[in-house]
């Protein structure tokens, strides 16, 4: 039988080396897992299999540079779970035994004791037994930090196939999105990345771990870990073990494409992850040494850690090319892909870019070679998909007037002294966005207090948003913009800390916000609140270095990093705060309902991108934009990334009432939650569907979108798009530092859904 596709020409940037103890990993390992009972008689593998797959082959490609006492530990570790991911599929993926598969995933984490004086449960399978033996191995000599954080992996690793085992029970092809987040877990990189910590022996710094740079780092690897090993097992996975949950069957289901076509997508994002780990190595690491004031020995233990994944992207990729485990008998890129999603036929170009996009990198070029402040026309508006409806709240009269007076009271558009181009709005403006109408859709039943609450929230994010470009974006400052959000932390006291006189409206109205919020908050929810708001805070940064790279982001650091430069995170949380202590933490934690608030999160700001696209494409020359990335992507146009971000949306609107409809009782009965905890979680999710319902109504009634309102804006404040486009400056390679960029965006908090 002929392979279902042929693999495409691959982007590698490192070529791949061999461990020279491959043969003392190769007898070490088969001993061992004969002594886990892996072998005879386990009814999964034999001698033969573990020969052919060849894991010892595997980690001394990936993990080239360590010894061999070191190899042959990490060879066992992906003895053991390989074979776990083999045990789990004979004994409950084929027959769906989803309550089997909890119970045996519910007591392997007692088999991961932070203090291995703990000990351990008795064994009762070889998974158990491996799992006991490699943790008293290998944890000794890592910190505390690294334990936790490898056990959590680990847990995600065993715990999320059960969101699989799950999707084969009802027979459901996930959509690209959920895919990709899901699949670290499923997939295992994210744990592969914590043990290329112990193989390199030079462990993250704790204080950094968590940061931005390291989290990018370990994502892109593990999307291009889990995107490659797709194109391989595309035909074990889909024709032998009925398996759906693989990237190439998801982007042929999501775009109705052939099989050869969808591989090539995934070979396109394949790379774009690649190139997103190492633009992030290159361009936000050494920011964070001098942040965070790394030691030499902690900069090198990091950098240590970024050449242990680029190696082990190379030696996968190499083991993948050799391992019988796998579809590998064709060439890669016998026969270049056809797919296009621009038009095609007469008058088209008859040369597909793509197909030479693994070899050269195209993409990657593509990303910084956009013309800013192309003339776009007005923006189209799809039809949407949305089944849920709000109301309007009663008091909005009332909010809209105190909303005004509030803006007065805190002086929130007068110009900043010393700062030229900070008086961006005046109130025929502000009263023109009507972010009241915005606050009074998201909580139709709010009290007059609430709603002017909200309504302030939401013009402090959107005002925001407007001012960074207008100041640090335009002036190339992204040391001001840092400074001016150091500055922001100060007003947000936990313990009743002294607070600076605010010098800019920005910092008065956050002053005054921060202390109406979170005076009834106990300190646990101050702390968790602040670090939302400096997170989004820091996300405009991210922005801001973009802008001035002109870089249009990878899609997928893209839409996960738009879930917080758009305020949806901070907006989750003030919704948390709402529903006080009554949903148990670890509710929030779960996968259902982090990727119900995620698909929630996806809808809301895609749906802003298509409202802005004029506005952000053509008078502000935005790299931040939805329907941008994908034309970026794809190399395709307005109207077909356009027809691709309605689908997405689409998608993500059904995932969210599938989570709520299939997931969430599921989740429900595995927690034993009683009635009152249920009807919380039940009234949380109703807070999306008017958080959803009301964004919708606020984009289609606001005055900011319609070119003629942008037109009268921009007259109004002096600038006009002939001046925007003054700031475009050259592109191309080798232009970066002769162009001067039109605006840098920042997005913005909502309870502050109403950015841009």
């Amino acid at each position: 039988m002929s392979q279902p596709f042929e693999l495409p020409e691959f982007y590698l940037a490192y070529p791949a080396r061999l461990n020279p103890h491959l043969e003392e990993a190769r007898a070490h390992t088969k001993q061992w897992a004969r002594g886990m009972g892996m072998l005879e008689g386990s009814g999964v593998w034999d001698e033969h299999d573990l020969d052919s797959h060849d894991y010892a082959l595997l980690c001394a490609y990936t993990h080239p540079d360590c010894d061999g006492p070191e190899l042959s530990l990490v060879t066992d570790w992906y003895v053991w779970v390989f074979f776990f991911d083999d045990h789990f599929l004979k004994l409950f993926k084929l027959n769906q035994d989803r309550p089997g598969g909890k119970a045996y995933l519910d007591r392997l984490p007692a088999f991961m004791p932070m203090d291995l004086s703990a000990g351990t449960p008795e064994p009762t399978n070889p998974v158990e037994a491996g799992l006991a033996d490699l943790w008293a191995r290998t944890v000794p000599s890592m910190s505390m930090d690294w334990r936790r954080r490898f056990a959590l992996s680990t847990e995600h690793l065993l715990n999320e196939s059960l969101w699989e085992l799950s999707n084969i029970n009802i027979n459901r092809i996930p959509n690209p999105v959920e895919y990709i987040e899901m699949r670290r877990k499923v997939g295992g990189a994210p744990w592969s990345a914590g043990l290329v910590e112990h193989a390199v022996g030079a462990e993250i710094p704790a204080s950094v771990a968590g940061a931005r740079p390291l989290r990018v780092l370990r994502d892109a690897f593990s999307d291009g870990v889990h995107l490659r090993n797709d194109l391989f097992s595309y035909e074990r996975e889909t024709q032998e073990e009925g398996e759906l949950s693989n990237g190439v069957l998801v982007l042929e289901t999501f775009f109705g494409c052939s099989t050869q076509q969808a591989a090539a997508a995934v070979n396109d994002l394949l790379t774009s992850r690649i190139h997103q780990f190492e633009n992030t190595a290159l361009t936000e690491l050494p920011p964070l040494f001098t942040e965070k004031g790394l030691t030499p020995d902690e900069c090198a233990a990091v950098l240590a850690y970024v050449k242990g994944l680029q190696d082990w992207q190379s030696g996968g990729h190499e083991w993948h090319m050799r391992s019988s485990r796998y579809m590998n008998g064709a060439g890669a890129g016998s026969a270049p892909s056809s797919f296009s999603f621009r038009p095609q036929g007469l008058g088209t170009s008859a040369v597909d870019p793509r197909a030479l996009a693994g070899l050269i990198g195209t993409g990657r070029t593509r990303s910084f070679t956009h013309l800013p402040h192309q003339r776009v026309g007005p923006s189209r508006i799809p039809e949407f998909t949305m089944p849920f409806t709000t109301s309007l709240s009663p008091h909005l009269a009332g909010a809209r007037l105190e909303n005004l007076e509030w803006v007065r009271r805190v002086r929130l558009l007068d110009a900043d002294p010393g700062i030229p181009g900070s008086d961006i709005w005046d109130e025929q403006r502000l009263t023109d966005i009507d972010l009241p109408l915005c606050a009074a859709g998201i909580d139709p039943d709010a009290t007059p207090e609430e709603l002017a609450l909200s309504s302030a929230w939401l013009t402090w994010g959107t005002y925001a948003d407007d001012y960074y470009p207008a100041v640090y974006g335009r002036t190339r400052n992204p040391a001001g913009a840092k400074l001016a959000n150091e500055r922001f932390s100060l007003f947000m006291p936990i313990d009743g800390e002294s607070v600076p006189e605010p010098v800019t409206g920005l910092e008065r109205g956050l002053a005054d916000l921060w202390q109406r919020t979170a005076a009834p908050l106990d300190t646990e929810a101050r702390r968790d609140f602040r670090a939302a708001v400096e997170a989004m805070t820091e996300s405009w940064l991210w922005e801001l270095a973009n802008q001035l790279q002109h870089r249009i982001p990878d899609p997928v650091d893209y839409l996960e990093m738009r879930r917080t430069t758009f305020g949806s995170e901070l907006t989750s949380l003030l919704s948390r705060i709402s529903h006080g202590r009554r949903i148990p933490a670890e509710i929030y934690r779960s996968g259902p309902v982090r990727s119900l608030e995620s698909a929630a999160m996806d809808y809301a700001a895609l749906m802003n991108d298509v409202f802005s696209y004029q506005k952000e494409i053509e008078f502000e020359g935005e790299v931040h934009n939805g329907v941008l990335v994908v034309q970026n992507f794809f190399d395709c146009d307005y109207p077909t990334a356009l027809r691709i971000v309605n689908d997405l949306m689409t998608s993500r609107i059904t995932q969210f009432q599938h989570v709520a409809e299939h997931e969430l009782p599921v989740l429900y009965d595995d927690f034993d939650l009683d009635q009152q905890t249920r009807r919380a979680v039940d009234d949380y999710v109703q807070d999306f569907r008017y958080w959803l319902a009301g964004i919708k109504i606020w984009h289609e009634d606001c005055i900011r979108y319609r070119e003629q309102d942008i037109l009268r804006h921009s007259a109004r404040s002096g600038r006009h798009l002939a001046a925007a486009r003054r700031f475009a400056g050259p592109t191309g390679l080798g232009t970066s530092a002769a162009r001067v960029p039109a605006a840098a965006a920042v997005r913005v908090p909502a309870a502050t859904a109403a950015r841009r």
